[in-house]
């Protein structure tokens, strides 16, 4: 029997040894809160990742003393209920951190409780800006600020030249606490936002479709919409239903959306064709093509009928968060369960009775410095949340979407990166991949509607004429010449399209005022022409600076003095001047007779002879044929200012008649607007244009003395024929046209009158939706020369 008490003794010592060695062995177990919608495309994958991440964290790291152990609750999209779960979690529980909330608007409540308990309350969902960790100390954000791509957003809009942007975003705190920062980006890049529509979300189909209905009836044409995937999926269902998803249209979803593209139903996804999204940009490794491999082979297995859902962004950041936490927590050493002030009330949601975690601060403390390369990139936490590598831009095409480009925050747009997150080359001035837009097309959506005038007569400031080829309208001109010019100097592309104001039968639709009105309207973004800039037209438009001269003036023909006229020798000196010339002559004899005939026998005899003497002495001195010799001195001087006057009207005389005979003398025939409605003659102007409200209100024409024309060929007719003939006293219109009508008819019309001023050409665009820049401005000095 002693013999069997030894063997009996030792196994038992044995016993006691294994028992004590497997105590020295066991692993501290750290409860941890985790608070998350779990029916939501979010919460069900941040769960499942965050389990692998636990796993894959403790098989490397096996030797650790600390074991998180996961407490879920179902916050069930309820404000409410997740604040209920977490204050249940930290009074109950005593958990030492809280992941979650999921919401951003969710984390407000749950936030202030971990500062009161001071739980670390960690979140990679909650990405509103107006849940700062910098105001409040232990609330930590493992996942981007939605503010970080708002300079990628503004960059976009830039890159396309897009000048005005709608913003459609969520009733939330999500949705409202982006929208300052979005607003002063796009101030930055002059970038208006002139609609702003805030969707609640608990909106029905009825009350979208409203206000989808508002949106287009403002006539914008791109869409910047940053919601949640619930109500952003019913969002493009019925903007496609509304045909806001076809070509001319542009739509930019944030990363909220973006992130969450790949689990949205085949409708969703057919609504948001050609839609260009932001996310930000996960390295590619290889510890991240095994997970993604492992993840659908566990879920295969897990549930084989049920199709697998992709992995998101949400669901890699849940998954660095549980492997950041637990890094965390061996580094911190042993957590001592429990609250400094222990929980006397059994309800819970008795926040008096809330106490105050012995180990948030150190968990806090440790977790703010960890740092690791974590699936979805480098962990790193600056001031309490990550900060961006690089963002990616991806555009939604058929089934699956397609990146056309990057941002960074050094670089700014890119077409490709490598594997670091730095530029590998760009190329293209947009430098961006060629996007497919709404509508299945390549071409540049939201183009400005430019309208131009349809007129006949000549094209040196617009002329549209038609490809006989592709039937579509070539405008050509110094009106398009000099838009094309500005539009080379903008530091931005414009796309634009050329829409001519014209009937079916291809005639002009109607006036100019007619034509600048179609912008209030919103038919047009802006008119390229030769719009003159006129006060009334001012109320509803802005003008540019202009880009031509101004003015109103009259244009009357001519008529040629007789050459041949046989009395053509007398014109060079009016009436007037003939008769004082005569007479000066006579009083000249005059006064050499009365001086020398008493002292020169030459000025004596009969009275007949005397008379003659006077005569025909004052007239020998024009070609110095006198023969009288002169005995006074008196005489001699009135001679020397004779012979001066002489000189001066021979000379002036023979330059007059050798004047009128070699060169063309034209005279208008009218040159006074009075004179011409007084008599009542006819008068023409440029059809279409603001002249003939002119010449009614300023000139107090009567509408049945106007004649409109379209044609310097048809302004000569007119004026040729007269006022006798059926034709006109005299043409009004602006002085650039009436130039040109003179280069061609110089020698038969010419301009006169005052000019009655104007402000001159300029472009026109609408001060409401235009997508014009607001600084650009023609000045004169920008045309030189004649038209």
């Amino acid at each position: 029997m002693a013999d069997q008490k030894h063997p009996l003794c030792f196994v038992g010592f044995l016993l006691l040894l294994n028992l004590h060695g497997e105590h020295s062995m066991a692993k501290e177990v750290v409860p941890v809160g985790v608070v998350l919608d779990l029916n939501s495309p979010v919460g069900g994958v941040a769960e499942r990742c965050m389990s692998m991440a636990l796993s894959d964290f403790y098989a490397v790291n096996d030797d650790y003393n600390t074991r998180l152990a996961l407490l879920t609750m179902d916050s069930g999209n309820d404000v409410i209920a997740a604040a209920s779960a977490a204050l249940d979690l930290m009074k109950n529980e005593e958990v030492h951190a809280i992941i979650g909330p999921q919401r951003s608007a969710q984390a407000k409540f749950v936030i202030e409780l971990g500062r009161k308990a001071q739980v670390p309350i960690i979140s990679f969902s909650a990405t509103s800006p107006s849940l700062s960790p910098a105001q409040n100390p232990f609330f930590i954000r493992t996942a981007l600020d939605d503010s970080a791509e708002v300079k990628a957003i503004a960059a976009i809009v830039k890159a396309y030249g897009w000048r005005e942007i709608v913003l459609i975003y969520e009733d939330t705190d999500y949705g409202n606490g982006l929208i300052p920062y979005l607003m002063d980006a796009f101030e930055e890049i002059e970038t208006r936002v002139p609609y702003r529509s805030a969707i609640p979300p608990s909106s029905n189909n009825i009350e979208i479709a409203k206000e989808i209905k508002r949106l287009k009836e403002t006539n914008a044409r791109i869409f910047l919409v940053h919601t949640t995937t619930s109500l952003g999926s019913k969002l493009f269902v019925l903007a496609n239903n509304a045909g806001m998803m076809r070509e001319g249209y542009a739509w930019i979803i944030t990363e909220g959306l973006s992130a969450l593209v790949d689990p949205l139903g085949p409708k969703v996804k057919e609504s948001m064709q050609g839609v260009l999204g932001l996310r930000p940009y996960i390295p590619r490794s290889k510890q991240l093509e095994d997970f993604k491999r492992r993840w659908k082979r566990n879920l295969t297995l897990s549930k084989p009928n049920v199709k697998v859902t992709g992995l998101n962004l949400f669901g890699l950041w849940a998954y660095d968060t549980a492997w950041a936490l637990a890094m965390a927590v061996e580094k911190a050493g042993t957590m001592h369960s429990g609250f400094l002030k222990k929980n006397a009330s059994k309800s819970n949601v008795d926040l008096a009775a809330l106490g105050i975690s012995k180990t948030g601060q150190t968990l806090l403390d440790t977790i703010l410095t960890t740092e690791f390369q974590g699936m979805s990139g480098k962990f790193h936490l600056i001031k309490g949340q990550l900060e961006p590598l690089a963002f990616e831009i991806l555009n939604v095409i058929g089934e699956t979407k397609r990146i056309i480009g990057y941002w960074t925050r050094q670089t700014g747009l890119s077409q490709e990166l490598d594997d670091t997150g730095e530029v590998a080359y760009s190329i293209s001035k947009v430098r961006l991949k060629q996007p497919i837009w709404p509508g299945d097309t390549t071409n540049q959506p939201a183009k400005l509607r430019i309208g131009v005038p349809v007129r006949k007569g000549s094209g040196e400031f617009l002329k549209v004429e038609w490809d006989p080829y592709t039937d579509k309208p070539i405008i050509s001109g110094l009106s398009h010449d000099v838009f094309l010019a500005v539009l080379k100097a903008l530091p931005f592309p414009l796309h634009y399209e050329f829409i001519p104001f014209m009937n079916k039968d291809r005639q002009s639709a109607g006036t100019y005022d007619e034509l600048i009105y179609q912008i209030k309207l919103k038919k047009y973004d802006a008119v390229v022409g030769d719009t003159t800039i006129v006060a009334n037209r001012s109320l509803y438009v802005d003008f540019t600076l202009p880009y031509s001269e101004s003015g109103v003036s009259m244009v009357v023909l001519v008529k040629e003095e007789e050459k041949n006229n046989f009395w053509i020798f007398l014109k060079p000196l009016s009436l007037d001047m003939w008769l004082t010339t005569g007479a000066a002559f006579v009083i000249t004899g005059l006064v050499i007779w009365v001086l020398e005939h008493r002292i020169n026998s030459e000025f004596r005899g009969p009275p007949d002879q005397q008379l003659g003497m006077i005569f025909w002495f004052s007239f020998s001195t024009m070609v110095f044929a006198h023969r009288e010799r002169m005995v006074s001195n008196w005489s001699r001087f009135v001679m020397i200012i004779w012979f001066f006057v002489v000189l001066i009207l021979t000379q002036s005389y023979t330059a007059s008649l050798a004047s009128m005979l070699t060169v063309q003398r034209l005279q208008p025939t009218f040159v006074d607007v009075k004179e011409i409605r007084s008599n009542g003659y006819f008068v023409g102007y440029q059809s279409n244009s603001f002249v003939k409200g002119l010449l009614i209100k300023q000139f107090n024409f009567n509408e049945s003395k106007l004649k409109p024309y379209s044609t310097p060929e048809e302004y000569h007719e007119a004026l040729l024929k007269g006022i006798n003939n059926g034709g006109v006293a005299a043409i009004f219109d602006e002085i650039p046209y009436i130039k040109l009508f003179l280069a061609k008819y110089c020698s038969k019309y010419t301009m006169v009158g005052p000019t009655y001023k104007t402000d001159g050409f300029g472009f026109d665009c609408s001060r409401i939706s235009s997508g014009l820049p607001s600084r650009i401005f023609f000045s004169p000095t920008h045309f030189k020369g004649n038209p």
